[in-house]
């Protein structure tokens, strides 16, 4: 109750300076939120208040009267341009123990985590901080929840970019469009998530123009080289085999992810039951239904069992007064059985 007030305290105090337009004591109050937000615990609110505040400041050294062509003026323009490239800025509560994987995947996401825990050993020693992370493998196994892994972890602002839509939009300024999103990263020391980056490797598929091709891979490779250690790009596929071998070698740690097997599925399960609140009508056809999930991804079995949820407990007479529900199994085995007649498994 205590630290709610704390909390509403500042929010009183940065309405008053705000609209008082005392900006020296609107600072402060603001820097002391954050302060307070990281000491009770409320990272992600913290992060968004510091990315906002680093936005607005650096808005204000270009607001006003700006000269055509001045460095303040350019900055302008290139912050407008890069908002429009940028899907989403997203801070995440996800740890190593949101995401489902076999050993191999998840041991190989903590120790790219702890390289970045630890980066002040790696670099009193000398040694390279691994920095450029490929995922790759069918839709849906956990490849973005791995990047909400990798933030919520290591407590850092991730910018998602669809490669996919800057390459098909205008192919001319790709290599433009990456530097300025990557020199970003580098100011504000948060991850870069490149999302669909076969897309790079579908325009030389599709015959078009081979030397812009080209020029925006060396730009791509340019910008790994130049990479500052703090920062991290990662870049998910589901087809590995379009990208170019320069571009591959330059991945410090390459993720192969897999559809799940039954214990994956299982351990699945018991993550999304881990509250208690919903059981199985029946345990043996709930593990029959688990045995005919192989060969669906994680997102296509997670989505059957919570909408197999959702609809048991919408089927109960008075859903609101009861504590915990039971899932019909069979409304659960039709779900699956759809999902792998639309998806030909």
């Amino acid at each position: 109750m205590r630290e709610e007030m704390a909390q509403l305290d500042y929010i009183k105090d940065i309405a008053k300076y705000g609209l008082e337009n005392d900006q020296e004591r609107l600072l402060s109050v603001l820097n002391e939120l954050i302060e307070h937000s990281k000491k009770t615990k409320k990272l992600n609110f913290a992060i968004q208040l510091q990315s906002i505040l680093k936005d607005a400041l650096r808005f204000q050294k270009t607001n006003g009267l700006t000269k055509v062509g001045s460095e303040a003026y350019l900055n302008r323009i290139e912050d407008k341009e890069i908002s429009e490239l940028i899907l989403e800025k997203i801070t995440s509560d996800y740890t190593l123990n949101n995401i489902i994987a076999n050993e191999k995947v998840y041991n190989e996401l903590k120790f790219f985590i702890e390289e970045h825990q630890k980066i002040d050993v790696l670099q009193q020693f000398g040694l390279p901080v691994s920095n450029k992370l490929l995922l790759y493998g069918p839709s849906g196994c956990g490849k973005t929840l791995a990047s909400y892994v990798i933030a919520g972890e290591l407590e850092k602002m991730m910018v998602v970019i669809n490669l996919g839509a800057i390459v098909s939009s205008k192919l001319g300024e790709t290599s433009k469009n990456l530097s300025k999103i990557f020199k970003k990263a580098a100011i504000e020391d948060c991850i870069v998530f490149l999302d669909e980056f076969d897309s790079l490797g579908k325009i030389r598929d599709y015959s078009q123009d081979h030397g812009e091709m080209k020029r925006v891979v060396n730009t791509i490779l340019q910008l790994f080289d130049y990479l500052p250690q703090s920062s991290i790009v990662i870049a998910a596929t589901n087809q590995k085999d379009m990208l170019d071998e320069a571009l591959l070698r330059r991945f410090d740690n390459i993720i192969a992810f897999q559809l799940p097997n039954e214990t994956d599925i299982k351990k699945l399960i018991d993550l999304v039951l881990q509250n208690g609140n919903f059981k199985f009508d029946n345990k043996t056809a709930a593990n029959r239904i688990i045995k005919q999930c192989v060969g669906l991804s994680y997102y296509s079995i997670q989505k059957t069992l919570i909408t197999a949820i959702k609809r048991s407990l919408f089927a109960t007479k008075e859903p609101q007064k009861i504590l915990f529900a039971k899932i019909g199994t069979s409304i659960w085995q039709k779900l699956v059985e759809t999902e792998k007649q639309s998806l030909n498994v």
